[in-house]
């Protein structure tokens, strides 16, 4: 299920165009720009990458690339000119800009020499039923996007399925997400959808729900994770899992705590799960 519409197809038979911007008031700046607000992300399907790292691996990846945004002050450097050739090949546009236009679209004092406007992709929840030896991320209304950049990132370290996100959830590609997953937003799948989706999914799923939750019975470390794979539920960071969620998962688990804390942050918790899953998946 894709989130808001997608960009207008462009054609790839001949190179992107390249210009040279100094302007902020100009307005191809000023449609990169919106891009920082998800209401503009919804409506032309496009997102922003920043720093040049996160530009190849979106390209590596495969991802669609529309524009590049370049600082012409590091014109001189070998990575940033071959992927800019590199971009000009598929199709999208070229833009060399000033400092002060990086500036303006990533509202940061010290932008990164490269900003990259890709196409938004999801996948459809049926395609990430975990099979025997995987594991699958279930985030309930996760709000910080630096949680969810986390997650995606450890998700990544630990060749999850994919990550869902149920109900109403910070958006994956602002810019603050975007950043927060150092690349891995490019590699691991995401998928979008209501909670009572997720749960009707939930009923033809073979693999069991594992939630975290603080009446959880059951010690983290105890569960079979692997030989029918496993969704591990996270809740949200202030109210846990809904009702409907806990009643949909098989096992609810605890992680044991000694000190004052009564919870852990979610993306830490998420991280001591996904790394549980997956020393179960390896003993087998």
């Amino acid at each position: 299920m894709n989130t808001g519409h997608d960009a207008p197809k462009r054609s790839v038979s001949a190179p992107g165009r390249v210009k040279e911007i100094s302007s902020t008031a100009n307005p191809i700046v000023k449609d990169i720009r919106a891009l920082v607000q998800k209401k503009h992300r919804d409506e032309t399907g496009l997102f922003l990458a920043e720093g040049l790292k996160l530009v190849i691996d979106a390209l590596d990846a495969g991802w669609e690339i529309e524009t590049l945004v370049v600082a012409r002050a590091a014109q001189d450097s070998a990575l940033l000119h071959k992927t800019a050739s590199r971009t000009v090949a598929l199709g999208a546009d070229l833009i060399e800009a000033n400092h002060k236009v990086l500036e303006a679209i990533t509202r940061r004092d010290n932008p990164q020499n490269a900003v990259g406007v890709f196409r938004k992709k999801t996948v459809p929840l049926e395609r990430l039923a975990p099979k025997p030896n995987e594991v699958l991320v279930a985030l309930d209304r996760v709000r910080d996007p630096g949680n969810l950049g986390t997650v995606l990132r450890t998700a990544d370290a630990v060749g999850a399925k994919g990550v869902v996100l149920v109900g109403e959830t910070v958006d994956p590609f602002s810019l603050e997400a975007v950043r927060a997953t150092m690349g891995s937003i490019f590699a691991v799948p995401v998928s979008r959808v209501g909670e009572a989706a997720f749960i009707e999914w939930r009923a033809g799923c073979r693999a069991p729900l594992i939630g975290t939750h603080m009446s959880g019975a059951t010690d983290y470390r105890k569960p079979d994770y692997a030989s029918k794979g496993s969704v591990l539920v996270m809740g949200n960071e202030q109210a846990g899992l809904t009702d409907a969620l806990a009643n949909a998962c098989d096992t609810l688990v605890r992680i044991p705590q000694v000190g004052r804390a009564d919870s852990l942050n979610l993306a830490v918790a998420t991280g001591v799960m996904l790394f549980e899953a997956r020393r179960g998946i390896l003993e087998l």
